[in-house]
């Protein structure tokens, strides 16, 4: 059975004959299960499921009717702005109706659901970070710092790494070659597993390098798979900002080897065997409109524009790390930055109501990070305050 958009016209001012003969033309012209009318009391409805506005048009031309009816007739519908398309028509009921899938739960079992994550050894057992490091910004390497902490204490890791693009940062080589520098990375992020608990999150901010064609965003996920954590999701971080300056195209005019540009980066996030994470629903702080808004994974946000002031080259905003927290971990959680940088991870997690634990090679930047969760202590900022 057809299911119908009805839009109701008020032809009261209009010859009621002219009005009928609208109606049985229509009628005559065109399937039932595309489209009809109706009058009752004044009023015509156009009962729409699918129309193709060309012929309409060419139709209503051929009326000996009052062009005004033909024109308020023929505007009615073409004004609909949501509709689907096929061929020519337009389709206006039904058109963004998910498929239906029968027998989902047993065919997404038949498949295997993160089939490449089933086969873990991941123990269950959740442990409690010791007091010790609890809500500390340590200078220190974090390789070494985390193999001190016990297996899974940690409820939500996000960090973003150097990005071993030749930046300025205080101590780090940003230079190193590319085996170096993912030996080095992922040296730390499987003490990060280690040390996340069963169920907790593990969130990476990455940027690809174009320059080098290095997709770094799919060299950690696969590090992630290969290591048996499963892929939550990924989202997009639009910066509306490119990654190059605009006279940099490549082969200019040429498909020999354009140079494509960006305006975003991403953001992966994995589970440690399991997507459910454990946590009370009084402790969830994200509001109906914020999740309604977050779950659509493209998060327009603008870049840190601070930078300078906190001495740091490379860090994300405030905003792109609450969203992170309040979607994917509850109050009081512990979340971990093995890359803190200036600290922006952990003052957004003292802000949310989450305990801490960051850590980096910089005795500066760890610095800047103690005085900016001093300064939030003292009422000197809040969430928004370094979003422009």
């Amino acid at each position: 059975m057809a299911e119908y958009r009805d839009e109701i016209l008020n032809v009261s001012l209009y010859d009621n004959e002219e009005c009928e003969q609208l109606k049985d033309a229509f009628n005559s012209a065109f399937p039932k299960t595309d489209a009809f009318m109706s009058i009752e009391d004044g009023s015509l409805t156009i009962h729409l499921c699918q129309l193709d506005m060309v012929k309409f048009r060419e139709f209503l031309s051929t009326l000996g009717i009052n062009d005004a009816l033909k024109d308020v007739a023929f505007e009615i519908v073409n004004k609909i702005g949501s509709y689907g398309l096929r061929g020519s028509k337009r389709h206006f009921a039904g058109y963004n109706a998910e498929r239906k899938v029968t027998n989902r739960k047993a065919k997404e079992q038949d498949r295997g659901k993160h089939y490449y994550a089933n086969d873990n050894n991941f123990s269950k057992i959740n442990n409690q970070l010791p007091f010790e490091y609890e809500n500390k910004i340590i200078c220190a390497d974090s390789l070494e710092l985390l193999k001190k902490l016990p297996d899974n204490c940690i409820d939500i890791i996000f960090t973003s790494p150097p990005y071993n693009f030749g930046l300025e940062y205080d101590t780090h080589n940003d230079t190193a070659s590319w085996n170096a520098y993912y030996d080095m990375l992922f040296g730390i992020f499987k003490e990060c597993i280690r040390v996340l608990k069963y169920g907790g999150r593990f969130v990476v901010n990455v940027q690809p390098l174009y320059s080098d064609y290095i997709p770094a965003h799919h060299i950690i996920s696969n590090f992630f798979i290969e290591n048996k954590m499963i892929w939550k999701g990924e989202i997009l971080w639009e910066k509306n900002n490119y990654n190059c300056k605009m006279c940099s195209y490549g082969s200019w005019k040429s498909p020999a080897s354009p140079y494509l540009k960006y305006t975003w980066e991403f953001v992966e996030v994995y589970c440690k065997g399991d997507l459910k994470k454990a946590g009370k629903t009084v402790d969830a702080d994200i509001s109906a409109e914020e999740f309604k808004s977050w779950v659509v994974a493209k998060w327009s946000i603008a870049p840190e524009r601070h930078m300078k002031e906190f001495g740091h080259p490379a860090m994300f905003p405030e905003n792109l790390v609450e969203r992170v927290l309040k979607l994917f971990s509850f109050k009081n959680d512990v979340v971990l930055d093995p890359f803190n940088g200036a600290g922006t991870t952990t003052v957004v997690a003292k802000k949310t109501g989450r305990r801490y634990l960051g850590i980096d090679i910089s005795q500066e930047y760890c610095d800047t990070a103690e005085k900016r969760i001093s300064d939030s202590d003292c009422g000197q900022q809040t969430i928004f305050d370094i979003i422009e």
